[in-house]
């Protein structure tokens, strides 16, 4: 396992992921990207914010929704020693079939949202995501 640390947060991640440079000019608040191969990306935000997680629940599954998504699952957790939520969805674009899961923290007016876009139908990819969420602190 390797450790990704930003400053900002810390989690572990298998050596099989690799960690690339963050998007930050299309998207600024981005942290971290890690992807295994050409299926599966994870990208991790992090912004100010004023909601809390059951209002970013209802927001979240209504933009999947809108954009055509089909939810699986939605429930809040405990994870890493902090409240979440964890959804499931899968996504149908023109070009291509996806599966989405995300965990979303809100800590000191701060949100976190990790999330794994993937092809991965063995469930391999969102096991080794689900341990890096296990391990993720906030750090900074």
């Amino acid at each position: 396992m390797r450790t990704f640390n930003n400053g900002k947060i810390t989690f572990q991640y298998p050596d099989s992921w690799e960690v690339e440079k963050a998007d930050i000019l299309s998207n600024p608040d981005c942290i971290a990207t890690l992807s295994k191969g050409q299926e599966n990306l994870i990208n991790a935000v992090m912004f100010p914010t004023a909601t809390n997680l059951d209002d970013y629940k209802v927001f979240m599954e209504g933009a999947i929704s809108d954009d055509g998504g089909v939810i699986f699952s939605s429930d809040f957790i405990k994870i890493a020693d902090k409240d979440a939520i964890k959804l499931h969805a899968n996504m149908d674009t023109p070009e291509l079939n996806f599966d989405i899961h995300t965990y979303v923290f809100i800590e000191n007016r701060e949100i976190y949202i990790f999330e794994l876009r993937t092809l991965d139908i063995s469930g391999e990819s969102e096991r080794e995501f689900k341990n890096m969420i296990e391990s993720f602190k906030i750090t900074g």
